[in-house]
């Protein structure tokens, strides 16, 4: 992943799992064996100056920026919670996503995830997409739509969810349509929305 990003790309895509600090996957068809992806640890080797990419993270809470080492300290809270903010990755200095996205020559230019848990199909019992529909539409935004300035592309892309999914404002909170407007609120764009992807000519 290092050396494929480090020789430079216009897109990332990562899809798997994650948390402020980790993001990894499985192979096809298996769910047992994890294969560790990119960590915070890992992106000081990145070396793409120059080339940054736009980045699409589909892992839950890679975006999660509300975290901080002074969880290390909250031990006072039981040894159940304080276990819970080392599992959950919530120790980092910074999120996964902006590590990325500001690291020093290397990284990328921007990246969108999840700054919460990254539902899908499943979690909505098979009634539609959620963070699935929005990964792949990003793309679709910009390629077949053709729009080229990143706060745009991730606007259309949240109203075209919202449009596909409305919410419905009477529901319980465990319910798809509940889902879908957590979807919408935890998919989070960090860097300059006003950036035209591939410049100016």
């Amino acid at each position: 992943v290092i050396d494929a990003i480090s020789y430079g790309c216009g897109f990332l895509f990562f899809d798997g799992h994650g948390n402020p600090m980790n993001w990894a996957t499985h192979p096809p068809s298996d769910h047992d064996t994890w294969i560790d992806g990119l960590g915070v640890r890992d992106m000081p080797k990145l070396s793409n100056d120059n080339m940054y990419p736009v980045c699409v993270v589909g892992g839950c809470h890679n975006s999660q920026f509300n975290v901080s080492m002074l969880n290390y300290l909250k031990i006072y809270e039981g040894l159940g919670n304080w276990y819970d903010y080392l599992y959950k990755g919530e120790t980092a200095y910074e999120c996964w996503s902006w590590r990325l996205t500001h690291k020093d020559e290397g990284g990328s230019i921007a990246t969108l995830g999840y700054s919460a848990l990254g539902y899908t199909k499943e979690d909505k019992n098979f009634t539609g997409e959620a963070s699935e529909w929005l990964d792949t539409h990003f793309f679709w935004e910009y390629g077949m739509n053709g729009t080229d300035i990143l706060g745009e592309i991730w606007g259309n892309t949240i109203s075209g969810y919202l449009n596909t999914y409305p919410i419905n404002w009477d529901s319980h909170v465990e319910s798809p349509t509940a889902i879908d407007a957590k979807t919408a609120q935890e998919w989070i764009l960090m860097g300059d929305p006003s950036l035209k992807i591939r410049g100016y000519s």
